[in-house]
């Protein structure tokens, strides 16, 4: 016999000592909203996202993630063992697997602070289409199951394909901008540039992030009056004015291309972006959303 099953078969009490219906609380009908969306957004796209348990799992995981970032083998992005240790610990560790049974993603992330309420998602990668977006739908259901009400990760505010999916994929906003983050790096698309990294921040609940994972496309009008504080030039930035009340800043179209094919002006990209978006944000301005290519940044 099913929950449901038992409810019914429960004799019901009589009108002289029914309780009155209570209102779902909230939170428990997010998490459960949460839940819808994320089993959909996998069953879309022919993925199974779970939480991973085993040493077998977790070596798989490891092997992903060297795939798609090929690093240097002492500096992996992050260890069997941690993975381990994190969920032994009550962390969040995932993977999505495709109709064959062959994990085709995965994400690490641990408890953050304030206490109870944040999680930062350290890594997520995915080499099977629309297996990112599944990842981070299940990633946002285990969060609200849990009383958690906002996500954090760090990503390379220059590579646009990034900026897209956190910005109007998910729904989340970069609110700092970090110099250097991780120091040197030596993988495949890192090396030879600075790691510089802006912090998103993905409220859960907010009506925007529902929208995302409904599918909703979170689009943001540019206003009539936005100057462009960067534009692409070729395969170069150039600096425009940023005293307007809304500033664009533009990012190259394949800035891990540009490592490789011209390090000179993908150095360029990072120090443009570090003095405008860095600056902008130092200095209160917000990232409203992400259209064409640029930033659409409010003072």
């Amino acid at each position: 016999m099913t929950p449901d099953e038992a409810a019914r078969a429960t004799p019901e009490p009589s009108r002289a000592t029914r309780e009155p219906a209570r209102a779902d609380p909230e939170p428990a009908r997010a998490a459960r909203d949460a839940a819808r969306a994320a089993r959909e957004a996998a069953e879309s796209v022919a993925v199974r996202v779970q939480e991973l348990r085993d040493i077998s799992e977790f070596r798989a995981a490891s092997r992903l993630f060297n795939e798609i970032w090929q690093p240097d083998p002492d500096n992996p992005p992050v260890t069997v063992e941690l993975m381990k240790a994190f969920t032994h610990a009550g962390n969040y560790v995932s993977g999505a697997y495709d109709e064959r049974d062959q994990l085709v993603g995965a994400s690490v992330g641990f408890l953050a602070a304030p206490p109870g309420q944040a999680l930062h998602s350290h890594v997520t990668g995915a080499a099977h289409k629309g297996a990112g977006f599944a990842l981070k739908l299940h990633q946002r259901a285990w969060a609200l199951e849990r009383g958690i009400d906002r996500i954090t990760w760090t990503y390379d505010p220059l590579v646009r394909r990034n900026a897209y999916f956190n910005l109007v994929k998910l729904g989340a906003r970069p609110e700092q901008y970090l110099p250097e983050f991780y120091g040197a790096m030596a993988d495949a698309i890192n090396a030879g540039d600075e790691s510089d990294r802006a912090l998103a921040v993905w409220r859960l609940s907010d009506p925007r992030v529902v929208r995302a994972a409904a599918g909703e496309t979170i689009t943001a009008e540019v206003p009539a009056d936005a100057v462009p504080g960067i534009l692409e030039k070729g395969d170069r930035p150039l600096l425009g004015p940023c005293d307007g009340r809304v500033v664009l800043v533009a990012v190259p179209g394949d800035i891990e291309g540009l490592r490789t094919a011209d390090p000179a002006a993908a150095l360029d990209w990072r120090h443009a972006v570090r003095q405008v978006l860095g600056g902008l944000m130092r200095d209160g301005a917000r990232v409203t959303g992400f259209d064409q290519g640029r930033y659409i940044v409010e003072r």
